[in-house]
Protein backbone atom coordinates (compact mmCIF):
# COMPACT_ATOMS: atom_id res chain seq x y z
CA UNK A 1 0.00 0.00 0.00
CA UNK A 2 1.62 3.82 -1.08
CA UNK A 3 2.54 5.33 2.46
CA UNK A 4 0.94 9.00 2.88
CA UNK A 5 2.67 11.63 1.31
CA UNK A 6 3.80 8.97 -1.23
CA UNK A 7 3.20 10.31 -4.66
CA UNK A 8 4.43 8.52 -8.33
CA UNK A 9 7.41 9.43 -9.71
CA UNK A 10 6.23 12.04 -12.28
CA UNK A 11 10.27 12.42 -13.31
CA UNK A 12 10.88 9.02 -13.45
CA UNK A 13 12.41 8.60 -17.25
CA UNK A 14 10.36 6.51 -19.96
CA UNK A 15 13.99 4.03 -19.49
CA UNK A 16 11.93 2.77 -16.56
CA UNK A 17 9.54 1.12 -18.40
CA UNK A 18 11.58 -1.85 -19.07
CA UNK A 19 13.19 -2.21 -15.54
CA UNK A 20 12.64 -5.50 -14.24
CA UNK A 21 10.14 -6.48 -11.46
CA UNK A 22 9.50 -2.65 -11.47
CA UNK A 23 6.00 -2.17 -8.66
CA UNK A 24 6.01 1.14 -8.86
CA UNK A 25 8.15 4.47 -8.94
CA UNK A 26 7.56 6.82 -6.01
CA UNK A 27 8.68 10.10 -4.50
CA UNK A 28 8.09 11.44 -1.11
CA UNK A 29 8.57 14.63 0.43
CA UNK A 30 10.64 13.29 3.18
CA UNK A 31 13.34 12.43 0.26
CA UNK A 32 12.92 15.69 -1.57
CA UNK A 33 14.66 15.06 -5.34
CA UNK A 34 15.10 11.29 -5.11
CA UNK A 35 12.69 8.93 -6.80
CA UNK A 36 12.58 5.15 -5.33
CA UNK A 37 11.96 2.95 -7.72
CA UNK A 38 10.65 -0.54 -5.78
CA UNK A 39 10.94 -3.91 -7.96
CA UNK A 40 10.69 -7.27 -7.10
CA UNK A 41 13.93 -9.53 -7.38
CA UNK A 42 13.88 -13.02 -8.40
CA UNK A 43 17.27 -13.36 -6.94
CA UNK A 44 19.73 -11.23 -4.31
CA UNK A 45 22.66 -13.40 -4.01
CA UNK A 46 25.21 -12.36 -6.69
CA UNK A 47 28.59 -14.63 -7.31
CA UNK A 48 31.81 -12.65 -7.76
CA UNK A 49 33.23 -13.21 -11.35
CA UNK A 50 35.57 -16.03 -11.64
CA UNK A 51 39.47 -15.01 -10.98
CA UNK A 52 38.05 -11.57 -9.05
CA UNK A 53 40.75 -10.68 -6.64
CA UNK A 54 37.84 -9.82 -4.15
CA UNK A 55 38.27 -11.42 -0.80
CA UNK A 56 34.78 -13.04 -0.79
CA UNK A 57 32.67 -14.86 -3.05
CA UNK A 58 29.33 -13.39 -2.50
CA UNK A 59 27.53 -9.79 -2.37
CA UNK A 60 23.85 -8.84 -1.60
CA UNK A 61 22.95 -5.06 -2.79
CA UNK A 62 19.35 -4.56 -1.77
CA UNK A 63 19.79 -0.82 -3.31
CA UNK A 64 20.57 0.17 -6.82
CA UNK A 65 21.97 3.95 -6.98
CA UNK A 66 23.15 5.75 -3.85
CA UNK A 67 21.74 9.22 -2.60
CA UNK A 68 25.48 9.55 -0.45
CA UNK A 69 26.39 10.99 -4.45
CA UNK A 70 29.63 11.17 -3.69
CA UNK A 71 31.41 12.54 -6.75
CA UNK A 72 34.41 9.88 -7.03
CA UNK A 73 31.99 6.63 -6.36
CA UNK A 74 32.79 4.25 -8.21
CA UNK A 75 29.77 2.20 -9.16
CA UNK A 76 28.41 4.67 -10.96
CA UNK A 77 28.43 3.00 -14.17
CA UNK A 78 26.63 0.36 -13.05
CA UNK A 79 23.63 2.68 -13.06
CA UNK A 80 23.96 2.89 -16.62
CA UNK A 81 22.89 -0.83 -17.46
CA UNK A 82 19.47 0.04 -16.14
CA UNK A 83 19.18 2.87 -18.84
CA UNK A 84 20.04 5.48 -16.15
CA UNK A 85 23.05 7.92 -16.39
CA UNK A 86 26.42 7.69 -14.17
CA UNK A 87 25.84 10.99 -12.83
CA UNK A 88 22.65 12.50 -10.89
CA UNK A 89 20.36 10.06 -11.90
CA UNK A 90 23.11 7.98 -9.75
CA UNK A 91 22.36 9.96 -7.15
CA UNK A 92 18.96 10.48 -6.81
CA UNK A 93 17.30 7.44 -8.88
CA UNK A 94 17.01 4.55 -6.64
CA UNK A 95 16.01 1.10 -6.75
CA UNK A 96 14.93 -0.90 -4.18
CA UNK A 97 14.68 -4.38 -4.02
CA UNK A 98 11.43 -4.68 -1.53
CA UNK A 99 11.50 -8.26 -1.28
CA UNK A 100 15.26 -8.97 -0.41
CA UNK A 101 15.03 -10.39 2.88
CA UNK A 102 12.48 -13.11 1.87
CA UNK A 103 14.40 -14.00 -1.39
CA UNK A 104 17.13 -14.23 0.68
CA UNK A 105 15.90 -16.40 3.35
CA UNK A 106 14.76 -19.04 0.66
CA UNK A 107 18.23 -18.90 -1.63
CA UNK A 108 20.20 -19.31 2.01
CA UNK A 109 17.78 -22.42 2.32
CA UNK A 110 18.95 -24.18 -0.28
CA UNK A 111 20.92 -27.67 0.41
CA UNK A 112 23.53 -26.29 -2.48
CA UNK A 113 24.05 -23.04 -0.29
CA UNK A 114 27.92 -23.46 1.23
CA UNK A 115 27.59 -20.94 3.58
CA UNK A 116 30.13 -19.03 2.20
CA UNK A 117 31.06 -15.35 3.33
CA UNK A 118 28.53 -12.47 1.61
CA UNK A 119 30.04 -8.97 1.51
CA UNK A 120 27.22 -6.13 1.65
CA UNK A 121 28.14 -2.49 1.03
CA UNK A 122 30.78 -3.07 -2.58
CA UNK A 123 28.71 -1.59 -4.56
CA UNK A 124 25.77 0.94 -3.81
CA UNK A 125 25.88 1.53 0.31
CA UNK A 126 23.02 -0.44 2.38
CA UNK A 127 22.93 2.21 4.87
CA UNK A 128 22.20 4.61 2.72
CA UNK A 129 18.87 7.00 3.34
CA UNK A 130 16.50 5.01 1.26
CA UNK A 131 16.99 2.44 4.14
CA UNK A 132 15.69 4.64 6.87
CA UNK A 133 12.41 4.36 5.03
CA UNK A 134 12.85 0.43 3.83
CA UNK A 135 14.79 -1.18 6.53
CA UNK A 136 15.52 -4.11 4.71
CA UNK A 137 18.71 -4.97 6.58
CA UNK A 138 17.52 -6.04 9.74
CA UNK A 139 16.07 -8.86 7.52
CA UNK A 140 18.92 -9.56 5.57
CA UNK A 141 21.73 -9.52 8.71
CA UNK A 142 19.17 -11.79 10.51
CA UNK A 143 18.72 -14.51 7.31
CA UNK A 144 22.25 -14.49 7.07
CA UNK A 145 23.12 -15.13 10.71
CA UNK A 146 19.80 -17.67 11.13
CA UNK A 147 21.37 -19.79 7.97
CA UNK A 148 24.86 -20.19 9.68
CA UNK A 149 26.54 -17.67 6.94
CA UNK A 150 29.40 -15.22 8.06
CA UNK A 151 28.65 -11.80 6.73
CA UNK A 152 30.53 -8.46 6.47
CA UNK A 153 29.27 -5.21 6.18
CA UNK A 154 31.04 -1.42 4.69
CA UNK A 155 28.85 1.61 5.08
CA UNK A 156 29.09 5.78 4.92
CA UNK A 157 25.70 5.04 6.91
CA UNK A 158 25.45 5.70 10.65
CA UNK A 159 22.34 4.05 10.59
CA UNK A 160 24.05 1.24 11.04
CA UNK A 161 23.56 2.35 15.01
CA UNK A 162 20.19 1.20 14.86
CA UNK A 163 21.27 -2.47 14.33
CA UNK A 164 24.06 -2.80 16.96
CA UNK A 165 22.05 -4.74 18.91
CA UNK A 166 21.28 -6.76 16.21
CA UNK A 167 24.75 -7.30 14.45
CA UNK A 168 26.16 -8.58 18.59
CA UNK A 169 23.15 -11.12 18.04
CA UNK A 170 24.44 -12.18 14.78
CA UNK A 171 27.82 -12.06 15.78
CA UNK A 172 27.42 -14.65 18.46
CA UNK A 173 25.92 -17.02 15.79
CA UNK A 174 28.38 -16.08 13.02
CA UNK A 175 31.67 -14.46 12.17
CA UNK A 176 30.82 -10.66 11.80
CA UNK A 177 32.90 -7.94 10.24
CA UNK A 178 31.89 -4.31 10.37
CA UNK A 179 33.82 -1.68 8.70
CA UNK A 180 32.95 2.43 8.23
CA UNK A 181 34.37 4.28 4.55
CA UNK A 182 36.31 7.57 6.05
CA UNK A 183 38.80 8.88 4.27
CA UNK A 184 39.10 12.79 5.53
CA UNK A 185 38.35 14.39 8.43
CA UNK A 186 37.86 17.99 6.71
CA UNK A 187 34.36 18.57 7.24
CA UNK A 188 33.73 21.42 4.20
CA UNK A 189 35.74 19.30 2.15
CA UNK A 190 33.45 16.11 3.04
CA UNK A 191 30.13 17.90 2.31
CA UNK A 192 31.59 19.12 -1.34
CA UNK A 193 32.67 15.88 -2.39
CA UNK A 194 29.90 13.44 -0.65
CA UNK A 195 27.29 15.60 0.10
CA UNK A 196 24.37 12.67 0.99
CA UNK A 197 26.81 11.06 3.47
CA UNK A 198 26.87 12.07 7.16
CA UNK A 199 29.89 14.18 8.11
CA UNK A 200 33.64 12.83 9.33
CA UNK A 201 32.69 13.27 13.33
CA UNK A 202 29.19 11.39 12.85
CA UNK A 203 31.30 8.87 11.52
CA UNK A 204 34.03 8.27 13.86
CA UNK A 205 31.30 8.55 16.32
CA UNK A 206 29.94 5.51 15.14
CA UNK A 207 33.31 3.64 14.84
CA UNK A 208 33.54 4.41 19.10
CA UNK A 209 29.94 3.35 19.18
CA UNK A 210 30.75 -0.02 16.84
CA UNK A 211 33.86 -0.50 19.48
CA UNK A 212 32.02 0.04 22.57
CA UNK A 213 29.47 -2.84 21.79
CA UNK A 214 32.62 -5.28 21.28
CA UNK A 215 31.77 -5.35 18.12
CA UNK A 216 35.53 -5.22 15.23
CA UNK A 217 35.42 -1.96 13.53
CA UNK A 218 37.86 -1.80 10.27
CA UNK A 219 37.68 1.82 8.44
CA UNK A 220 38.43 2.04 4.70
CA UNK A 221 39.82 5.28 4.00
CA UNK A 222 39.45 5.39 0.59
CA UNK A 223 39.92 7.62 -1.59
CA UNK A 224 42.71 9.85 -0.63
CA UNK A 225 42.38 12.93 -3.15
CA UNK A 226 45.24 13.99 -4.79
CA UNK A 227 46.23 17.72 -3.66
CA UNK A 228 42.59 17.42 -1.63
CA UNK A 229 43.23 14.91 1.37
CA UNK A 230 46.91 13.73 0.70
CA UNK A 231 48.84 16.34 2.78
CA UNK A 232 50.16 15.49 6.01
CA UNK A 233 48.12 17.56 7.53
CA UNK A 234 45.33 15.78 6.28
CA UNK A 235 46.36 12.25 6.82
CA UNK A 236 47.66 13.04 10.16
CA UNK A 237 44.46 13.80 11.53
CA UNK A 238 42.95 11.02 9.52
CA UNK A 239 45.28 8.56 11.30
CA UNK A 240 45.07 10.28 14.56
CA UNK A 241 41.11 10.23 14.71
CA UNK A 242 40.55 6.74 13.94
CA UNK A 243 42.89 5.59 16.44
CA UNK A 244 41.49 7.67 19.04
CA UNK A 245 37.86 6.51 18.25
CA UNK A 246 38.87 2.81 18.20
CA UNK A 247 39.27 1.81 14.65
CA UNK A 248 40.65 -2.46 14.65
CA UNK A 249 42.40 -1.24 11.26
CA UNK A 250 42.70 0.87 8.15
CA UNK A 251 42.80 0.14 4.38
CA UNK A 252 44.20 3.77 2.83
CA UNK A 253 44.27 4.21 -1.47
CA UNK A 254 44.22 6.77 -4.09
CA UNK A 255 41.14 7.86 -6.02
CA UNK A 256 39.83 5.36 -8.99
CA UNK A 257 38.62 7.21 -11.34
CA UNK A 258 37.37 4.14 -13.33
CA UNK A 259 34.89 5.31 -16.88
CA UNK A 260 32.05 6.75 -15.39
CA UNK A 261 33.31 7.89 -12.30
CA UNK A 262 35.85 9.89 -14.12
CA UNK A 263 33.62 11.99 -16.27
CA UNK A 264 31.66 12.82 -13.65
CA UNK A 265 34.77 13.07 -10.99
CA UNK A 266 36.44 15.21 -13.68
CA UNK A 267 33.34 18.03 -14.39
CA UNK A 268 33.18 18.42 -10.57
CA UNK A 269 36.89 19.35 -10.34
CA UNK A 270 36.75 21.29 -13.25
CA UNK A 271 33.88 23.21 -11.64
CA UNK A 272 35.27 23.54 -7.92
CA UNK A 273 38.73 23.25 -8.47
CA UNK A 274 39.54 24.64 -11.67
CA UNK A 275 43.02 24.92 -11.01
CA UNK A 276 43.55 21.28 -10.20
CA UNK A 277 41.49 19.83 -13.71
CA UNK A 278 45.12 19.94 -15.34
CA UNK A 279 47.09 18.07 -12.61
CA UNK A 280 44.46 15.71 -12.78
CA UNK A 281 44.39 15.15 -16.63
CA UNK A 282 48.14 14.60 -16.10
CA UNK A 283 48.33 12.67 -12.98
CA UNK A 284 45.46 9.93 -14.39
CA UNK A 285 46.32 10.23 -17.87
CA UNK A 286 43.75 7.99 -19.83
CA UNK A 287 43.65 5.28 -17.72
CA UNK A 288 41.89 5.16 -14.18
CA UNK A 289 44.82 4.90 -11.72
CA UNK A 290 47.20 7.45 -10.82
CA UNK A 291 50.85 8.17 -11.93
CA UNK A 292 52.80 4.85 -10.49
CA UNK A 293 55.26 7.14 -8.82
CA UNK A 294 52.74 8.76 -7.24
CA UNK A 295 51.43 5.80 -5.76
CA UNK A 296 54.94 5.17 -4.38
CA UNK A 297 54.77 8.35 -2.50
CA UNK A 298 51.80 8.30 -1.12
CA UNK A 299 52.48 4.89 -0.31
CA UNK A 300 55.08 6.07 2.14
CA UNK A 301 53.25 8.87 3.88
CA UNK A 302 50.27 6.21 4.37
CA UNK A 303 52.50 3.48 6.27
CA UNK A 304 54.48 6.33 8.10
CA UNK A 305 51.21 7.55 9.59
CA UNK A 306 49.77 4.71 10.44
CA UNK A 307 52.90 3.63 11.93
CA UNK A 308 52.64 6.84 13.65
CA UNK A 309 48.97 6.84 15.32
CA UNK A 310 49.59 2.82 16.70
CA UNK A 311 47.90 1.15 13.13
CA UNK A 312 49.79 -2.20 12.69
CA UNK A 313 51.57 -2.21 8.96
CA UNK A 314 49.56 -5.61 7.96
CA UNK A 315 46.43 -4.01 8.08
CA UNK A 316 45.43 -2.50 4.75
CA UNK A 317 47.44 -1.88 1.61
CA UNK A 318 51.14 -2.39 2.07
CA UNK A 319 53.32 0.38 -0.03
CA UNK A 320 53.85 -2.60 -3.00
CA UNK A 321 50.45 -2.67 -3.31
CA UNK A 322 49.32 0.74 -3.38
CA UNK A 323 52.33 1.24 -5.62
CA UNK A 324 51.66 -1.68 -8.15
CA UNK A 325 47.88 -2.42 -7.34
CA UNK A 326 45.96 0.73 -6.55
CA UNK A 327 42.59 -0.70 -6.87
CA UNK A 328 41.11 -0.52 -3.81
CA UNK A 329 37.89 1.51 -4.53
CA UNK A 330 36.60 -1.15 -7.01
CA UNK A 331 37.26 -4.09 -4.32
CA UNK A 332 40.17 -5.78 -6.80
CA UNK A 333 42.11 -6.38 -3.81
CA UNK A 334 46.00 -7.71 -3.84
CA UNK A 335 45.80 -11.18 -1.72
CA UNK A 336 47.04 -11.25 1.55
CA UNK A 337 45.67 -7.27 1.55
CA UNK A 338 42.43 -7.66 2.68
CA UNK A 339 40.39 -4.29 3.53
CA UNK A 340 39.21 -4.09 6.68
CA UNK A 341 35.97 -4.08 5.99
CA UNK A 342 35.71 -7.13 4.66
CA UNK A 343 37.92 -9.00 6.07
CA UNK A 344 35.35 -11.69 8.36
CA UNK A 345 37.76 -12.61 11.88
CA UNK A 346 40.56 -11.04 10.91
CA UNK A 347 40.05 -7.43 12.43
CA UNK A 348 43.27 -7.22 14.56
CA UNK A 349 44.45 -4.75 17.68
CA UNK A 350 46.02 -1.80 17.42
CA UNK A 351 49.98 -2.04 17.15
CA UNK A 352 53.11 -0.66 16.81
CA UNK A 353 55.10 2.76 17.44
CA UNK A 354 55.86 5.68 16.00
CA UNK A 355 58.55 5.86 13.48
CA UNK A 356 61.10 8.54 12.30
CA UNK A 357 59.61 10.02 9.49
CA UNK A 358 60.93 9.26 6.14
CA UNK A 359 63.65 11.70 4.56
CA UNK A 360 61.83 13.89 2.06
CA UNK A 361 58.46 12.71 3.57
CA UNK A 362 56.75 16.56 3.35
CA UNK A 363 57.92 16.70 -0.31
CA UNK A 364 55.02 15.69 -2.95
CA UNK A 365 56.76 14.33 -5.98
CA UNK A 366 57.48 16.40 -9.34
CA UNK A 367 54.70 14.46 -11.38
CA UNK A 368 54.85 17.15 -14.43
Amino acid sequence: MPRPGDEAGSGASPALLPLAGLVRSVTTPEFAGITFHEVTAKSVLNKVVAGSRMPFEWTVNPYRGCSHACVYCFARKSHTYLDFDAGLDFDSQVVVKVNAADVLRKELAKPSWGRHQVALGTNTDPYQRAEGRYQLMPGIITALADSGTPLSILTKGTLLARDIPLLKRAAAQVPVGVGISLAMTDEALSEAVEPGTPGPRARLKLVSRLRDAGLPCGVMAMPILPWLSDSDEALDSLFGSLAAAGATGVTAGALYLKPGTREWFMQWIARNHPELAGKYRRLYGTGSYTSKEYRTWLAGKVRYFKQRHGFASTHGFSHRDLEDDPRGEEAQYPAGSIPAAHSVGTLGGLAGESQPAAAGLRQQPTLF
